[in-house]
């Protein structure tokens, strides 16, 4: 029986709130006239905008054989294709004979193992094998603005 005699308390006094706060005589706050916009007088001095640019439209794999296209003739030859892999063939032909022999590629691999062993126990641990990995390019920031 209390529940019921709660449920009707509860509801009258939810039906009084909703009266009064229908019933409210408050008044909005007047608010003062807006400033006028100080961007008009600059507006008249400033030189219309041109046009943007278009956008290049170029596909990903067109842009990647321009790059390699040092000539810019619409072919790539051989040496255009060479050419960037010249100084890291350089650094592991030790001898300078032209040819990589497996003694050579087999002596950067060794020192650069040496130097990833910090604990010189002739094996790796996934901390040192990580010093191995080649390191990240810096990214080139999205726009030029400085």
């Amino acid at each position: 029986m209390t529940r019921w005699i709660a449920g009707i308390a509860a509801i009258l006094l939810l039906v009084t709130g909703a009266v009064l706060a229908l019933q409210s005589r408050a008044e909005a706050p007047e608010l003062p006239p807006a400033p006028e916009p100080r961007l008009a007088a600059v507006s008249t001095r400033l030189s219309p905008i041109p046009n943007a640019p278009e956008a290049d439209a170029k596909s990903k794999e067109e842009k990647r054989f321009a790059r390699a296209d040092k000539d810019e003739n619409g072919r790539i030859s051989l040496a255009e294709l060479i050419e960037p892999r010249r100084n890291a063939f350089a650094k592991l032909d030790l001898d300078h004979d032209g040819k990589l022999s497996f003694e050579e590629w087999a002596v950067r691999t060794i020192d650069k193992f040496a130097e990833a062993d910090a604990d010189k126990n002739r094996a790796l641990t996934p901390a040192e094998y990580a010093t191995t990995a080649p390191k990240p390019k810096p990214k080139k920031p999205a726009c030029a603005c400085g």
